[in-house]
């Protein structure tokens, strides 16, 4: 973990605000439905979103340089000791104050905390979030990188490949699409198929033909997949 620049005084307040409104037995709860050895506070998305936008808004509590921010997400995220500390350090990252640093130059911090959380909950979000709006901004560079993730060691790190342009309408890349899925078609995972049949579901909206097209050229697809793929676009003869 990253310590020289921390906002600790940042850290402190959003570890204190999530601790406020912890919920005990609705905690327990959801780290029973979301498997997680980490703990929760207990507090639902509204809740959350509430206890966290005033500090990540307050000016007196503003981030001043990119080190800083980074070395600030890496505290919460590192030294978390409940489940939403790990979506606080997500959502400092994603916040609208804080745009210009979401560029291939963070892209190595997404990868690492994509790898260390290891579970859907927060991979998704920094995959259709943090590392799609990097490729679009920089689609040659990162569709690149994505390629890359596509055949990574890592399921995790696979999957954000998969996801890296859901809800891009504008400046979508059916070839890169392609070569993130095609990888991953035989890996018996359930996330990877999963994420395959999202994927394309998601750019169905779209362009109904293509993904039609694609699941006709590709048999080899999982039937959960296939199934997600075409779920709004009825069956395929």
């Amino acid at each position: 973990m990253v310590e020289q620049g921390v906002h600790h005084e940042l850290v402190g307040a959003l570890r204190a605000a999530l601790e406020q409104h912890a919920d005990p037995e609705r905690a327990a709860g959801q780290q029973r439905y979301m498997k997680s050895t980490m703990p929760y506070r207990g507090l639902t998305t509204p809740q959350l979103r509430r206890a966290l936008a005033p500090l990540l808004a307050d000016p007196g509590l503003r981030l001043t340089s990119r080190e800083q921010w980074e070395a600030t997400i890496e505290a919460l995220w590192h030294g978390a000791t409940h489940r939403e500390e790990w979506y606080a350090a997500i959502a400092l990252a994603r916040h609208r104050t804080y745009r210009r640093w979401v560029d291939s130059d963070a892209m190595p911090l997404w990868q690492s905390l994509i790898r260390n959380g290891a579970w859907w909950d927060v991979v998704d979000d920094i995959a259709t979030h943090l590392v799609r709006d990097t490729v679009a901004a920089a689609p040659d560079v990162e569709g690149l990188r994505m390629r890359e993730w596509a055949a990574d060691e890592s399921l995790w790190v696979r999957r954000a490949a998969i996801l890296s342009q859901i809800g891009v309408r504008d400046g979508f890349d059916a070839d890169l699409l392609t070569d993130v899925i095609e990888p991953n078609i035989d890996h018996p995972d359930f996330f990877s198929r999963k994420a395959i049949g999202w994927a394309l579901r998601d750019r169905a909206r779209h362009d109904p033909d293509w993904v039609r097209g694609f699941v006709a050229t590709h048999p080899s697809l999982s039937g959960l997949s296939r199934r997600e793929a075409l779920k709004h676009l009825g069956a395929l003869s």
